[in-house]
């Protein structure tokens, strides 16, 4: 059984990603136009393989987040291993990227990057259990990472951007005729979840530097708003792939608990007042590997019980 609705449901069963055989693609045209042109200029974008210290480094932090969450009463599974180096894809690091769950209901994104729908292979078995599986039309101008979706029970809100256009927006809501899906475009970046954070039905993290009260999306009207200044920048190696706005990138495991970078100590303390129980981990190479703790899960089940 799959079932997901939302952000902040008691979480049941989750996906945790895998750092092993990680890669920055070579030959993807959309990559490496998108490395030529990034915002970054001091270094240059990396390419091959990932260093080998780096990904067992993260395998460390992934696997103290299993151990969390296992702790916590939730299901873990993983997604089967794929070399990604020797097929020159990206990686299987972050599966919120990949599939879009709502409900009992995958969607098979046509992402951004090409060399990313080989990361599908890695899920079948996860998501067998799914009512229905849909797949994304590659090819045919539409865009989608599942990262730019949020999932709000009768509503979605999807960010316009990079990595999600507005033909994948009209497509989304053929599918899904009856969730209200509003589209965002505040943001020019690629995914939403280091700026929109959803807590708790009517309530909402948000990042600054980004939102405000004119642009804020109009799903919010009528919730309360935490709104962070700022963050703790992490360390990188070499290139970030992630702003240092990846530290909002927070696992909710139900609506009292999260999972937050534990370095935010102002951060913990904002959740805190809100009276939130805060799981403080680490990923090392967040910004490195450009994700954090939502990004590198994929819930499966979510339960209001």
């Amino acid at each position: 059984m799959i079932s997901s609705y939302n952000e902040w449901d008691t979480l049941k069963k989750v996906v945790v990603g895998r750092a092993d055989h990680a890669n920055w693609p070579v030959h993807d045209p959309v990559y490496r136009k998108e490395a030529e042109n990034s915002a970054w200029k001091e270094t240059p974008a990396p390419s091959g393989p990932v260093e080998q210290w780096i990904i067992n480094e993260t395998e460390e932090d992934l696997h103290k987040l299993c151990e969390a969450l296992v702790l916590a009463g939730v299901e873990v599974v993983r997604p089967d291993p794929l070399n990604f180096q020797t097929h020159d894809g990206l990686y299987n690091y972050c599966p919120r990227d990949r599939l879009l769950v709502y409900g009992d209901t995958v969607v098979d994104t046509a992402m951004m990057y090409p060399c990313r729908d080989m990361e599908y292979q890695c899920y079948v078995d996860i998501i067998e259990d799914a009512k229905r599986v849909i797949h994304m039309p590659r090819n045919e101008g539409m865009i989608l990472d599942a990262a730019n979706v949020l999932r709000l029970n009768d509503k979605m809100l999807m960010l316009e951007s990079a990595s999600g256009n507005r033909a994948a927006y009209e497509w989304l809501c053929k599918q899904f005729p009856k969730v209200e899906i509003e589209l965002c475009n505040f943001y020019s970046g690629v995914h939403i979840d280091s700026t929109v954070v959803p807590l708790r039905e009517g309530l909402v993290l948000l990042n600054a530097s980004r939102v405000n009260e004119k642009n804020c999306p109009k799903v919010f009207n009528g919730w309360n708003k935490i709104y962070i200044n700022d963050v703790v920048a992490q360390n990188f190696h070499n290139y970030p792939y992630a702003s240092k706005w990846i530290a909002l990138n927070m696992l909710v495991l139900n609506t009292s608990t999260v999972i937050v970078d534990k370095n935010q100590t102002e951060l913990i303390k904002a959740l805190e007042t809100w009276k939130f129980d805060v799981i403080p981990l680490e990923l090392r190479h967040s910004r490195t590997l450009g994700g954090g703790f939502h990004c590198v899960t994929l819930d499966l089940i979510r339960s209001a019980k």
